[in-house]
């Protein structure tokens, strides 16, 4: 599937990764991505907003799990990251 009004390829279904630093330790959120990309995957959804309000305590761990899965490995061009912003 294509997103609209481009050429960007993105799978069916996306990962929520909300939860990574909150509920998932570092090297489960490596599995969880490790399988979704696997099996043909390729939409990341990094938005920490979930539940609200966010936890002081494990903000950022969703993007700093996520950077360092990426830079262990030639994974960065396989993947497209989406987030959501609120204010």
């Amino acid at each position: 599937h294509n997103l609209p009004h481009s050429s960007l390829e993105i799978s069916k279904i996306a990962l929520g990764t909300m939860t990574f630093g909150e509920q998932n330790t570092k090297q489960e959120a490596f599995s969880q991505l490790d399988f979704a990309l696997e099996r043909g995957v390729n939409l990341i959804d990094t938005a920490e907003m979930y539940p609200v309000p966010p936890s002081a305590k494990t903000q950022g761990k969703t993007e700093q799990y996520i950077g360092d899965w990426l830079s262990h490995s030639d994974k960065r061009q396989k993947v497209v990251l989406a987030t959501k912003v609120a204010g």
